[in-house]
């Protein structure tokens, strides 16, 4: 899901004038779905050093293990992992908070460097809150078993928000970001396919060819209203649409209610639905038909729909450590997708072209301790 991992959009709720709560994390995930499993652990911790500065760390683990459809059409399944560090300092200045953050990521294809600036600003007593942000990546793209190929990818994204408090009990908030990435932006493994008679199955494949750009803007309205009974509803809209000619939208709507004294239960819907690339086809009609050539499914029209539960649970303080408050937390999600144009080449007794949609579902599970102090 890129423009899942392109357009991500929130709005903060909490004043741009207060540091972030101190915390430490741990966690495990896992995603099953596809054939395709990925799972490993997670750190974070964010600690003021005084009034008005504080430091954030985070490491990610993903290890990545199967064979997706586009990888049991032309390869074998395959094993990797990525790492992944984060670090960032806030710096309390009157009523605005300046952020820099650093990211590297590394696996052995692809290394990806990326550093942020933000500042966030509260005006009106607290009431409106207007952030602004920058960021700029560096990407080294390597091919496994190919020594000759080394590509490169430079992104920038620029960020604006406002948030709202317009009564006691409603925040609303809408955000903007625009996203600049050239270089090498396809799979370097992943191939298309075109019609080809003399081919058993009656089609060959060709390398994808992607333009060298790809400009995209989102904008994001969130709503979140504070029930009288201590719940909370949340409702995400956003709308994204970028240069290779996608258009897409999603609304989240979620539900989260405390139970007890320690308790707090969450319940998440969430639909997606995109057109394709203008470049994109799941059967060419001929070898180098178009400039520009893409089988990835996620460039396909296709839409998901994700269902979301989660449970959080305070423990007991600990008599050693009594200023901590621990916590526990769970959620899983599950995700349907459905693809309009994207066929299950792996029913090799249909004719090329009429092949079954494909379609697949998706397990995410998330499991945190937390501890805040």
């Amino acid at each position: 899901m890129p423009l899942l991992i392109l357009v991500v959009l929130t709005a903060c709720s909490v004043s741009a004038a207060v540091l972030p709560q101190d915390r430490a994390d741990i966690m495990y995930h896992r995603y099953e779905g596809g054939g395709v499993s990925i799972d490993g652990p997670a750190l974070m911790l964010r600690k003021k050093a005084s009034d008005t500065l504080a430091l954030s760390a985070y490491y990610y683990v993903d290890t990545v293990s199967g064979a997706s459809i586009d990888v049991v059409a032309t390869a074998s399944a395959y094993t990797e992992k990525r790492n992944e560090a984060r670090f960032g300092i806030d710096y309390l200045a009157g009523d605005s908070i300046i952020s820099i953050n650093y990211a590297q990521s590394d696996e052995n294809d692809y290394n990806a460097k990326s550093m942020s600036f933000g500042i966030a600003h509260d005006t009106f007593g607290g009431m409106t809150t207007l952030s602004m942000e920058a960021g700029m990546g560096d990407d080294d793209v390597s091919r496994n078993g190919d020594d000759s190929f080394k590509a490169n990818v430079r992104r920038f994204n620029y960020k604006l928000g406002w948030s709202q408090i317009l009564s006691s009990n409603w925040i609303s908030a809408i955000n903007l970001q625009l996203d600049q990435d050239e270089g090498f932006l396809n799979n370097p493994y992943r191939s298309v396919r075109y019609r080809d008679a003399s081919q058993a199955l009656g089609y060959g494949y060709q390398s994808e060819i992607y333009p060298a750009t790809r400009n995209a803007v989102a904008v994001a309205l969130v709503n979140k209203v504070y029930l009288p009974y201590r719940a909370a509803v949340t409702l995400n809209l956003r709308h994204y649409q970028d240069s290779w000619d996608i258009r897409a939208f999603d609304a989240e709507l979620e539900y989260v209610h405390p139970l007890g004294a320690n308790w707090i239960l969450e319940a998440k819907a969430r639909f997606y639905s995109q057109n394709q690339a203008d470049f994109y086809q799941d059967l060419f009609e001929f070898k180098d038909q178009q400039n520009y050539m893409a089988r990835d499914k996620e460039l396909s029209e296709f839409s998901n729909l994700t269902i979301g539960l989660g449970a959080s649970y305070q423990l007991a303080a600990w008599s050693f450590w009594p200023q901590v408050a621990p916590e526990v937390t769970l959620q899983w999600d599950h995700i349907r997708f459905d693809y309009a144009n994207f066929r299950n080449v792996t029913v090799t007794s249909a004719e090329a072209g009429l092949e079954p949609l494909y379609q697949f579902d998706a397990n995410v599970f998330r499991a945190f301790f937390s501890l805040y102090f």
